[in-house]
């Protein structure tokens, strides 16, 4: 578990930032695969036609993109990590915070275009086992504790 820990207020005070972060890793993500398809395509096409003329200057533009966007991932993805947050599933745009209910570690879970934080989820569940917070799990919820 991570050493930080976020009550709702501390953690709902992030999603902008969050957010903001998150949208830039999950298009770094889209960018980098759609890229690396060309390329596929490319040595596909070339394997089929037993070789073939290649824009070398498009290629090497796209090779550049790329690693400007696999750059723009590693730094988004960095600072969310930074804040104390675990990316459970870029794809989805998935975050949880680590949390304290009762004596217990567990996560607030809250995924990219929800409007706030509204489940949660024990360490060893995931986002199939989210939980509603209601008023009987946000009263168990305990600050957070100094690391």
């Amino acid at each position: 578990m991570a050493e930080e820990t976020f009550d709702l207020e501390g953690a709902e005070k992030l999603l902008p930032e969050l957010e903001r972060l998150l949208r830039v890793a999950v298009a770094g993500k889209q960018k980098v695969s759609d890229i690396e398809q060309e390329y596929a395509r490319l040595v596909k096409s070339i394997f089929l036609s037993g070789g073939r003329w290649v824009d070398v200057a498009h290629f090497s533009q796209r090779k550049q993109e790329k690693e400007e966007w696999e750059a723009r991932l590693r730094e988004a993805v960095q600072e969310i990590e930074n804040y104390g947050c675990l990316i459970k599933d870029l794809n989805m745009g998935l975050l949880d915070f680590p949390c304290r209910l009762d004596d217990r570690e567990v996560y607030l879970c809250w995924r990219l275009g929800e409007s706030s934080i509204r489940f949660w989820h024990n360490t060893d569940e995931g986002f199939a086992c989210r939980k509603p917070l209601d008023p009987k799990s946000l009263g168990k919820l305990k600050p957070p504790r100094s690391v």
